[in-house]
């Protein structure tokens, strides 16, 4: 695996000083580390980019914790009941996942809590899902043109891969401190946003000094001095995994439901087919970290009612929380907002969603056009 695949993001490399610019007073970059910085052979930012480029992985395991605080209302938690998937629980709170990765078409998540366990396997075209608590598992069948990205983007790899997408002239690239995370040596790559408008300060990335690959990754947030987002690596080894790891053996009483090639999961379990007529219609505005992605949906954006039917509830559970949302307005129209440490929502009266990693402001900007 390469994280940054073929990606010519080197020709955006801002210049650097020579040697290591230490960014930042260092508290979020301690929360993995044990002990004083690790001493190791200077590397620049292209350097560390080059070593992202040309990385190879054949395998891995690993256990990742997964931190968020987004300074977002409860609406995760009813998200992932709306949908039938705790996976989206994700964006708040405090997970951790077991890893298993045996290359591009083999990977393997465990999401671990109290209650139970949910696991996602991926082996060639077959995809598995089960959720113990339920003993529930649905199995679906790639198409032989499937993109190899992993599944579900779990680890600090997987994370660093979207976030290196962003790199453009808008965005600062230089090396910070170095680290321990799980135990391993590690080099820091900062990306920082210029523009303003951007809610992101900085995108730290922990590179394993040896293999090149991210241990992890925090998102903080401006004028934050903790990351609102991490996801690291607190155990891992990097020899390939066995392949009993990637099958899937169904437990006893297992619901097994087979996924239609079309048709994704509804709430509850039911499964509907979108029609094309009623797709939004989305687009976007602006570049890099300031990139607005406006989307028409309808009347009910905002919440202010539940179309009748059998997933009624559900609607009208979203609905209430959406109704709650602060009111605002302008010669933009009129609407509700959802704002957290690193993006921010607009849901327009009428019927749009317009949403990215910025202000308020910029939102409005782009709900006049």
């Amino acid at each position: 695996m390469s994280v940054m695949k073929n990606r010519a993001v080197l020709r955006w490399l801002v210049p650097v000083t020579a040697g290591v610019a230490v960014i930042g007073g260092g508290a979020a970059v301690g929360t993995f580390a044990a002990g004083a910085d690790p001493a190791l052979p200077p590397r620049s930012a292209a350097q560390l980019l080059e070593d992202l480029r040309t990385s190879r992985l054949d395998g891995l395991s690993g256990t990742v914790v997964q931190r968020a605080d987004l300074g977002l209302p409860p609406i995760a938690a009813l998200a992932g009941q709306a949908t039938g998937n705790d996976l989206a629980g994700l964006v708040s709170g405090t997970h951790t996942l077991r890893v298993w990765y045996g290359g591009e078409d083999r990977q393997r998540l465990a999401l671990v809590d109290t209650l139970g366990e949910q696991d996602i396997l991926r082996n060639g075209r077959d995809v598995w899902t089960w959720n113990s608590r339920e003993n529930t598992a649905t199995h679906r069948k790639l198409p032989a043109d499937a993109p190899e990205r992993a599944t579900v983007p779990a680890t600090p790899a997987d994370a660093a891969d979207r976030a290196l997408e962003a790199i453009d002239p808008t965005t600062a690239v230089t090396v910070g401190r170095t680290a321990t995370v799980a135990g391993r040596d590690a080099y820091e790559l900062v990306l920082t946003p210029r523009d303003k408008a951007s809610l992101v300060h900085q995108v730290r990335i922990a590179l394993d000094a040896k293999e090149h690959v991210p241990l992890r990754l925090q998102v903080l947030a401006d004028g934050q001095d903790e990351p609102a987002f991490q996801v690291a690596f607190t155990q891992v080894d990097f020899r390939t995994p066995e392949a009993d790891q990637f099958r899937f053996n169904p437990p006893p009483g297992v619901k097994v439901t087979e996924a239609t090639e079309g048709k994704r999961p509804g709430p509850a379990g039911k499964r509907f087919e979108k029609k094309d007529a009623e797709k939004p219609d989305v687009r976007t505005v602006g570049t890099g970290w300031t990139t607005v992605v406006v989307a028409k949906i309808g009347d009910a954006a905002t919440g202010g009612g539940a179309k009748p039917g059998a997933d009624a509830p559900d609607a009208q559970m979203l609905g209430q929380v959406l109704g709650d949302l602060p009111k605002v307005s302008g010669d933009w129209g009129s609407g509700r907002l959802l704002s957290g440490k690193l993006f921010s929502v607009l849901l327009t009266d009428d019927g749009r969603v317009i949403a990215g990693l910025v202000t308020p402001e910029r939102l409005y900007e782009a709900a006049k056009g």
